[in-house]
């Protein structure tokens, strides 16, 4: 069996395995670490832990795991204090247990039709996450039988306690079994939260995860909304827009990290990535290249990023927002090094707002808002970039050579010098666009460009056939072996593609590519997949 880093140690299939693979998680957070096995052993267990630490796995993972799938009534119920909290915990089980069989985790919750619950519930749902208020609703309905839960976990609880839903969760504690298995997580303990342990709890096993200060002060700390779908142009837009030297953008998993170094290969941008997968060698090549301005973007895992120490990271980028919150601030901290100032801009989605409002909680920080950036922001920020550029060059270097031109410019033809210094203004921002316009169209680089130990590949299909980034990886890892964190650069263009793959395989690749398909395009007659030509041909 494949390791999956530090949860292969715990007594799970090898089905929530893959699917904690898939996730892309690469070792156990601390609560996780101490919670899993015991909530595997039937242990009651009370966990002291905040918002962010990767308490949804700490208790999802062990009810995937013990749910019968192929019993249709309810089995496990998870309380949570707000739909927002009940649907990111919905989303995450669902994930888990993607290969577990069919089991249904369904959400329930104030605000949503009734009746479309109902009939969520009557089809069966061995996994129900609900706020207590809803789940009174149904309880009173009819509609949600807990004679069968075999697990309860309350998640949040002094949250739920502070909300008024005591009287709630001890009426939806007393309909289920005294022999039930009863999981609690509070970030505090007060006393309301002691006298349910006493009560609804047989000798639990108290797990405790030490709160850190964290506070990161000289950066400073942007987030935008942003859907899943606008995250690769919005990244792009914002790496124009602040220009930074160096970038550390990170992802909560490894596909993701690969899916977006393939993604900004097309647009044009210097970047490369680092996570668990790679090989010792592979990532010290990759650092070996951040550091010395090879590349612009470095897009990392939490883990692979451990030790990452260069001074002149500019932006960080939370392109993800992380599992444990105590990966964000490790995170912010990798700019702003050496007493100098830095930037960090958490992308949130829809139903982020919750976790983000408790990263400001817990961070002691004012994460100011901005909106996505405009085609026009980064218009202006061409020009005061480029502005700025020509003040430096002023100050900075010998222009006699230069001036001389422009006089004889100017002399000739009774130009202005305000009208000579706007047409130069405007070819240069004028090639700029079209170098970024056309990143992903323009020719292939020469040979020297490519990577030592790499081959360019050509294929004579693009954009034109729809062929993406993540269908030629796919492709060649499924039908050559070539494991797709091996698989370089890749360009799209309109008509035609060029992806460098290492030269050792590049034959090899050819060969088998011949007839299979990338994407939707079949490597057959005129539409085929070839090494470069020699260099004196």
């Amino acid at each position: 069996m494949q390791e999956y880093c530090g949860f292969s140690t715990f007594p799970i299939s090898p089905n929530i395995l893959k699917a904690i693979e898939d996730m892309g998680f690469e070792e156990p957070t601390p609560i996780q670490k101490l919670t899993i096995p015991k909530i595997l052993e039937g242990q009651d267990v009370t966990g002291q832990a905040q918002t962010g630490t990767g308490k949804t796995a700490a208790f999802g993972i062990p009810l995937v795991e013990k749910v019968d799938y192929e019993d249709p009534r309810t089995q496990a119920l998870v309380l949570s204090p707000t739909r927002e909290l009940a649907l990111q915990t919905t989303d995450e089980i669902r994930r888990l247990a993607r290969y577990q069989g069919k089991i249904s985790v369904v959400p329930i919750y104030g605000g949503q039709p009734i009746g479309r619950q109902i009939g969520a519930l009557r089809r069966g749902a061995q996994i129900v996450v609900g706020t207590p208020g809803r789940v009174i609703d149904h309880l009173e309905r009819g509609t949600l039988v807990l004679d069968n839960v075999q697990t309860v976990v309350l998640d949040e609880a002094d949250q739920m306690l502070d909300m008024g839903f005591r009287d709630d969760i001890e009426r939806i504690l007393s309909e289920t079994s005294d022999e039930r298995q009863t999981v609690l997580f509070s970030a505090t303990m007060p006393k309301p939260i002691r006298d349910i342990s006493r009560r609804f709890q047989q000798d639990p096993a108290f797990v405790r995860v030490q709160q850190k200060e964290m506070t990161v002060p000289q950066v400073e700390q942007l987030s935008v909304k942003v859907r899943r779908r606008e995250k690769p142009e919005v990244l792009s837009r914002l790496l124009q827009i602040y220009n930074p030297e160096l970038t550390i953008v990170f992802c909560n998993t490894k596909i993701g990290v690969d899916d977006l170094t393939a993604q900004l290969h097309t647009l044009g941008v210097r970047a490369e990535a680092l996570h668990g997968g790679m090989k010792q060698v592979q990532r010290d090549r990759v650092m070996g290249r951040f550091r010395n301005d090879a590349i612009d973007v470095l897009i990392a895992t939490d883990v692979a990023a451990r030790g990452i120490d260069v001074e002149d990271v500019e932006l960080v980028i939370n392109y993800d927002l992380p599992q444990d919150l105590e990966y964000y601030v490790h995170r912010i901290g990798r700019t702003a090094r050496a007493g100098r100032g830095g930037r960090a801009i958490t992308f949130i989605g829809p139903r982020d707002g919750y976790r983000l409002r408790t990263i400001q909680r817990r961070c002691r920080a004012r994460i100011h808002s901005i909106p996505i950036p405009t085609d026009r922001d980064v218009e202006e920020s061409r020009m005061r970039h480029l502005a700025e550029k020509v003040r430096e060059t002023i100050e900075e270097e010998d222009l006699d050579r230069y001036a001389g031109i422009i006089d004889k410019v100017i002399g000739e033809d009774e130009l202005s010098p305000r009208d000579v210094a706007a047409a130069v203004l405007k070819i240069m921002l004028s090639r700029t666009r079209r170098r970024t316009a056309s990143s992903s169209s323009a020719a292939p680089m020469d040979r020297s460009e490519v990577e030592a130990g790499m081959v360019r590949l050509h294929l004579n299909a693009g954009r034109d056939r729809n062929i993406r980034p993540k269908d030629i990886v796919g492709a060649l890892a499924g039908e050559t072996g070539i494991p797709g964190r091996s698989i370089g650069a890749i360009r799209i263009e309109n008509t035609d593609t060029f992806v460098e793959v290492p030269e050792e395989s590049a034959k090899t690749v050819v060969e088998r590519m011949k007839g299979k398909s990338i994407g939707n395009v079949r490597l057959i007659g005129g539409t085929c997949l070839t090494l470069p030509m020699p260099a004196d041909q």
